[in-house]
């Protein structure tokens, strides 16, 4: 297993559609292997593969449950509402407050290519649609009512509603980088942690 790299926000990356994986490969293994490793390596709670520049319709996720693996994943199904904080490890140094649906109930391939449902709420059901929707090119920011600088000094942190000054706030935090995020994981959350280079390769596809 390798640590792969985390794509950060503005890379273009990162709004582009994926593609389904079509076939199920060693490379597709690999990559399941290399995203569980790099996410737990930077202690988060999901990772999709356009986080680590490849446009794969794949992702992992572990609510502290075990790691799950989602190829190809739809979500059919979807009720309730949830409110509440949210991060990301491509975006370092900002968090918001995102509306969720509370259940969700997700269909996808295993790593045999088996046919697999997954049905979770709270942090679970946050968790897959956040890596979801990055594989649509959609980040959190785009969705949250209202952004935190986790980044600016201790007691200091000020809410700003994300509609008004978004762009403002995305960019001042992308003038610092490195910074990690620490706190706790409660239902409804999920941390944001900033990871170091793990290599200096990224792809936009399989080879």
């Amino acid at each position: 297993m390798t640590l792969r790299y985390i794509v950060k926000h503005p890379d273009p990356v990162l709004r582009k559609v994926a593609k389904p994986v079509t076939r199920i490969t060693p490379h597709i293994h690999k990559l399941l292997d290399d995203m569980a490793e790099t996410m737990a390596a930077a202690n988060g709670v999901g990772l999709a593969a356009p986080q680590v520049g490849i446009l794969k319709r794949v992702i992992v996720v572990d609510d502290g449950e075990g790691i799950i693996e989602l190829i190809n994943p739809e979500i059919v199904e979807m009720s309730g509402e949830q409110d509440g904080p949210e991060g990301c490890l491509s975006i370092p140094g900002v968090t918001g407050d995102v509306k969720r649906a509370q259940y969700v109930r997700v269909k996808g391939l295993n790593r045999d290519g088996e046919p697999i449902e997954v049905a979770g709420e709270g942090l679970l059901s946050r968790a897959l649609q956040h890596e979801i929707d990055h594989l649509n090119g959609v980040l959190f920011i785009d969705r949250a009512h209202t952004l935190y600088r986790t980044d600016a000094p201790q007691g200091s942190e000020k809410p700003v509603k994300a509609r008004a000054v978004r762009a403002d706030v995305v960019q001042q935090a992308f003038t610092k980088q490195g910074s990690v995020i620490q706190g706790s994981v409660n239902q409804g959350s999920l941390p944001l942690e900033s990871t170091e280079k793990a290599s200096q390769v990224k792809s936009h596809d399989l080879p």
